[in-house]
């Protein structure tokens, strides 16, 4: 993987690789999506898709759907939000104060409010 920086496939196949790739990076919980047609509508997920085995009960990795939303910031133009948006979760990565990539190590809802609060903090930064 580290020999590409853009694969194109189909489909089918592109959901093989990405999940492939998702491990090498810590997990289906971690891997952001980006399904980029230049000029026409762009589409931003997680690569793990809705989770649904977690449904309802607070314990999904939401850090892959946060890093979506800072592709799609980028994609939008908005580079200084999608930087503090990557910047917040390594942080909390590397400091430990996420202890682990793994689904239930923290509810969903609070590794959430952790990256909202890293974000705003730094808000003034951005304007």
């Amino acid at each position: 993987p580290e020999s590409y920086d853009t694969i194109v496939t189909t489909n089918l196949f592109g959901d093989i690789i990405t999940d492939l790739g998702a491990m090498l990076q810590g997990g289906l919980g971690v891997a952001a999506g980006a399904n980029i047609h230049p000029g026409r509508v762009s589409m931003f997920e997680p690569i793990h898709g809705s989770a649904p085995k977690y449904k309802g009960q607070n314990k999904a990795n939401p850090i892959a759907t946060i890093l979506s939303v800072a592709l799609m910031l980028e994609h939008l133009g908005e580079r200084e939000a999608a930087e503090r948006i990557e910047q917040v979760v390594r942080g909390l990565i590397t400091s430990g104060q996420i202890p682990s990539l793994k689904a239930g190590a923290l509810p969903c809802d609070r590794i959430g409010t952790m990256v909202a609060d890293g974000v705003r903090a730094g808000a003034g930064a951005l304007t």
